[in-house]
């Protein structure tokens, strides 16, 4: 199974629009993140984790040939905007797309792109199956089991998901004591550190470095990072021998 990460970067992603910042002034292409999202891809079957508004470009820059299914953490922008997108998909595989999502995100979906769920349906619209998860393991079409893992983001139930020995995490703040039971045993970690900076709804830096602490994964990656957490090749030589930051393009193989 191979895992490459489509997007490391937060809501805004990295550069921020209209910043001067040090950060999104940088020439680094490893400071350039696009919203958080990654493939899977297994016996030649690919799925995304969340579409988010760059979804498209994302596709394009992985040269993804073929899409079997997209899962959804959470309802937010930054994480299902993309979804029209998936219509390429339609037209070369010939086929709905398989949507994996809990009701809420249904709902959002549902009201955000109502065009794709109307009765009247307009020629060349996205064509989807939505198939309703709960927080409860589930089969992806020609591909692996994946158990949930229900954080909290400040008020906002939101999904990470575990495939094998792999979790990944997004827009997490806290985790009961039973979603952190299903994460234990991980080879291998991705999990949110917005900044080093306190935050009503995100890890920060400390905080997602206690989690891998307590999980003591092989590696961890850390993703939906902000531009106020400064440089990529100055936070890096700063963390734990088994932490890095995630950067768009990463492939991490299992």
């Amino acid at each position: 199974m191979k895992i490459t990460i489509l997007g490391s970067g937060t809501s805004q992603g990295v550069p921020v629009i209209a910043c001067d910042c040090d950060v999104c002034n940088s020439t680094d292409s490893f400071d350039k993140r696009l919203r958080s999202s990654i493939l899977i891809s297994e016996h030649g079957q690919n799925f995304v984790i969340d579409t988010g508004p760059d979804f498209r470009q994302q596709m394009l820059r992985a040269k993804v040939k073929s899409l079997r299914a997209v899962v959804f953490t959470h309802a937010h922008k930054d994480h299902v905007a993309g979804m029209d997108d998936v219509r390429a998909f339609n037209y070369r595989e010939k086929r709905d797309m398989e949507i994996f999502c809990t009701e809420t995100v249904e709902n959002a979906l549902k009201q955000e792109f109502h065009y794709v769920f109307s009765n009247d349906k307009y020629p060349g619209i996205p064509t989807v199956h939505l198939n309703r998860i709960e927080n409860k393991p589930f089969q992806l079409p020609d591909g692996p089991m994946i158990t949930p893992i229900q954080v909290m983001h400040y008020r906002m139930p939101v999904f990470g998901y575990r495939i094998k020995d792999f979790t990944y995490i997004t827009d997490a703040k806290t985790i009961s004591p039973n979603e952190i039971e299903k994460v234990k045993g991980s080879k291998i970690l991705i999990v949110n550190a917005l900044h080093r900076s306190e935050h009503i709804s995100h890890f920060n830096l400390e905080e997602a470095l206690a989690f891998i602490d307590l999980i003591q994964p092989e590696k961890a990656y850390l993703t939906h990072i902000s531009h106020l957490f400064g440089k990529h090749q100055e936070i890096e030589p700063s963390l734990p021998e088994n932490v890095f930051l995630a950067y768009d393009g990463l492939e991490i193989e299992l």
